[in-house]
């Protein structure tokens, strides 16, 4: 398994949020791999995005691994489900990209029974969803994402890249329109967009 490098993280972040498309996520586990093809991301950068968690520049005991280098594993929980991250820029510029949806290629019989058995195409197309389909959990933050037992690797190409708002953020002011949302064009295992509430709603 072709594993990337630390240098791959080294991209400025919306370059790093569209390059991460096609590559393999993959996690090395007791009853064997499970893996999948990164089909959707989502870039936050920053102090200056009020969508990120280190707004203004927050460092708390859940976001300072956003301040560390490129390529370190940033997982957080969001009411029941763990989100998976990818530290991006350098040092002290607290940006990340959440890997929202992938196309699965290993250990499908895994997927499935964590899934409870719901069709396919619902096993790994949210980032709640693959998280709990691939078995990552919070043990995982801070980790290094060249490093096994979590680790992403070479993949397929992707050529036809979409992009548009992120989703689930209603109260982040202008930062609910920016573009920072990319997926793999006509992918079936890209989530579900949900256009934002507007305000009054």
């Amino acid at each position: 398994m072709n594993i990337l490098s630390p240098s791959f993280y080294q991209q400025p972040t919306l370059e790093l949020a569209k390059n991460l498309l096609g590559k393999l996520l993959v996690h090395e586990m007791a009853d064997g791999p499970v893996s999948g093809y990164i089909v959707e991301t989502e870039a936050y950068m920053g102090a200056l995005d009020q969508a990120a968690h280190s707004f203004g520049g927050r460092k708390t005991k859940r976001t300072e691994i956003m301040f560390r280098e490129p390529g370190h594993i940033y997982t957080y929980q969001m009411h029941t489900h763990t989100l998976l991250n990818v530290v991006a820029e350098d040092v002290n510029e607290p940006h990340a990209i959440l890997i929202r949806a992938v196309e699965p290629v290993e250990g499908l019989e895994q997927m499935r029974e964590r899934r409870n058995d719901l069709p396919m195409k619902q096993w790994t197309n949210g980032p709640g969803k693959l998280t709990k389909a691939m078995g990552i959990t919070m043990e995982h933050y801070g980790a290094l994402w060249y490093e096994p037992p979590l680790y992403i690797a070479e993949g397929k190409p992707v050529t036809d890249i979409s992009a548009g708002p992120r989703i689930g953020i209603d109260n982040a002011g202008e930062a609910v329109y920016y573009p920072y949302r990319f997926w793999e064009s006509g992918n079936p295992y890209v989530s579900k967009y949900r256009a934002p509430k507007k305000s009054g709603q």
